[in-house]
């Protein structure tokens, strides 16, 4: 029998949220709306992150990856950040940030251990305990749907550490050819949209896919486990 507290949107998206979307977004929001300086908004939009880190080694006793990576980028920007130069300088190595992060990710999936994939489980699980399960077998290798389920996996990773690299290319880009005003808040408008395509690239790409081969996965358990069940009472009652 399956077990589903009913999650919200909010509650399937909170560790992709969290770790990525929280700590890039915010650093842009401090920076470019409330006009603080670059170190004060790395400083800032550190905390979650940092906090993050700090709750998975007490509380699970092993670091969040990519919570990990986004704390690590954001000290060694700090530091960077006392590196004076120009304008368009400055704009161009605010792209450091997602750029290594995206990096970061692409490794990941090199390693065979997608970073994204954590942030990704929430939604498609929602707490139903059967497919909890069907994503243990999946990702050991002992379903026929392991294989196909892994490059998907590998796929969404990809997919969001290419977006965030994309998105440091178009700043770079941005910094050296339009005006500086204009790179101010364009820059935030570049984030928000590869963002937005990555989660929409990702979700039909990796996501929807996955979602069917997990469902798959747990129906065949359940069948499974209904039909030893009735061989069992039939054996008792003969």
């Amino acid at each position: 029998m399956t077990k589903n507290t009913g999650n919200t949107a909010f509650d399937n998206f909170r560790p992709l949220l969290l770790d990525v979307a929280v700590p890039l977004g915010s650093y842009y929001l401090f920076k470019d709306a409330f006009g603080m300086s670059t170190f004060a908004a790395l400083a800032w939009s550190s905390v979650v992150p940092a906090v993050r880190t700090g709750w998975g080694l007490v509380k699970e006793r092993a670091a969040n990856g990519l919570a990990l990576l986004i704390l690590v980028v954001s000290v060694v920007s700090l530091v960077l950040s006392f590196v004076s130069g120009d304008p368009r300088l400055m704009l161009a190595k605010d792209g450091a940030v997602s750029s290594t992060v995206g990096i970061g990710i692409l490794v990941s999936v090199w390693l065979g251990k997608p970073m994204m994939t954590a942030g990704m489980k929430p939604f498609l699980v929602k707490k139903d305990m059967a497919k909890e399960a069907a994503w243990q077998r999946l990702l050991s290798g002992r379903s026929v749907r392991s294989a196909a389920f892994r490059r998907k996996e590998r796929v969404f990773s990809s997919v969001w550490g290419g977006a965030l690299l994309l998105e440091c290319v178009s700043r770079i880009l941005g910094a050296y050819t339009l005006p500086v005003d204009t790179m101010v808040w364009l820059s935030t408008v570049f984030l928000i949209g590869f963002m937005a395509v990555a989660f929409v690239v990702s979700g039909g790409l990796a996501v929807e896919p996955m979602e069917k081969m997990l469902a798959a996965e747990a129906d065949e358990t359940e069948d499974s486990k209904a039909e030893g069940n009735s061989s069992l009472a039939g054996s008792t009652h003969r």
